[in-house]
């Protein structure tokens, strides 16, 4: 018996042409109407691209035919917008146009502070760039950067001919926060309003170049930033970063369903400072072990991995050489290209 959630798991399988991202993620799908063992999808666009709308729609009828067994008919209607219909139309993240130059947006982003996010964001933007991608590191902690002192630079960003920020590099990542904008003690006391500015002078009026990954590094919550960001660039995914214990994991379930409000796929959850291991060799499960697989699992969201606690890690941030640049060989390190690989595999 044909159903619409067999459609609808169909359709989540179908990409927006040139994104990682689907339709239905898009919010394109507009109505499911099932007959017997016949289909009809209508989809709205919203840009009046109509060799874009034939192109998703020849997507569709083959991944329902190819997908559900004794389907007899697969009708899909898309409708696109007039032009002028299409310019008075509050832009979404399915129309508005990648940033030039690069191919993939990933937030990392946790529910609350204290999970290791940011040095989790400097280690997989350096793993990344270990596994030979160009790489971009943005911070967006406007009130507490600290992607500067983690990668161990502290300079102003130039200015190129565009009147365009150039952003400084630091173990072949380049990176921009607005640590590099201010006095070290200097504190940021802003509104929302001045928030978001930032943030869309930071992806926009940043010289990024050719980028196969930009990484942002949200502040934790889900506040201003976080909505200025899916509201300013079309992100490919989100990474969230956790801690085992119930703490942290209850907050985590309201960044995942943040993301889930303004249409941005989870790309997986990593679990941070997961157990130690003693110098006898003993594991300690200090905050308690496996709850971010339980939690990925129970959302129905990737798996990515687990970074236990290491020293190393905190001294390399410490000294701003991350433990993938400074040491790729050692154990810390190879946990963090093992899930670099995976995010990697995810947006293939």
């Amino acid at each position: 018996m044909l159903s619409q959630d067999a459609i609808l798991a169909v359709l989540k399988t179908v990409k927006y042409p040139g994104y990682s991202r689907d339709i239905v993620s898009f919010g394109l799908v507009k109505d499911i109407q099932i007959e017997g063992m016949a289909a009809g999808i209508l989809i709205e666009l919203t840009t009046p691209n109509q060799e874009l709308g034939n192109q998703i729609a020849d997507a569709v009828r083959l991944a329902l035919r190819d997908r559900i067994e004794g389907l007899t008919d697969a009708h899909v209607q898309v409708r696109v917008p007039s032009p002028q219909q299409a310019a008075a139309a509050v832009p979404g993240a399915a129309n508005r146009n990648k940033i030039p130059g690069i191919n993939r947006i990933v937030a990392v982003a946790s529910g609350k502070g204290g999970v290791g996010k940011s040095t989790c964001s400097v280690n997989l933007a350096c793993a990344l760039q270990q596994l030979g991608a160009s790489v971009g590191l943005l911070d967006c902690d406007i009130y507490g950067p600290s992607i500067p002192l983690m990668m161990g630079l502290n300079q102003r960003p130039g200015v190129n001919e565009e009147e365009k920020l150039v952003p400084p590099v630091a173990h072949g990542v380049k990176l921009m926060s607005m640590g590099f904008l201010i006095q070290d003690d200097q504190p940021v006391i802003w509104r929302g309003p001045m928030i978001q500015k930032t943030i869309q002078q930071f992806v926009h009026q940043v010289d990024w170049g050719t980028l196969d990954f930009l990484l942002v590094d949200l502040p934790p919550g889900t506040g201003d930033a976080q909505l200025s960001l899916c509201q300013t660039v079309p992100l490919d995914g989100g990474v969230i970063v956790t801690t085992p214990q119930e703490a942290s994991l209850g907050v985590v379930r309201k960044g995942v369903a943040m993301f889930e409000k303004v249409n941005v796929p989870i790309l997986g959850l990593v679990e941070n400072m997961s157990y130690f291991t003693a110098p006898d060799g003993s594991r300690i499960e200090i905050f308690g072990h496996g709850g971010g697989r339980t939690e990925a699992a129970r959302k129905g969201v990737p798996f990515l991995g687990e970074v236990p606690l290491f020293t190393e890690i905190r001294e390399g941030g410490d000294r701003g050489i991350p433990i993938v640049a400074g040491n790729p060989a050692s154990a810390p390190a190879k946990a963090f290209l093992e899930i670099a690989r995976q995010l990697q595999a995810r947006l293939i």
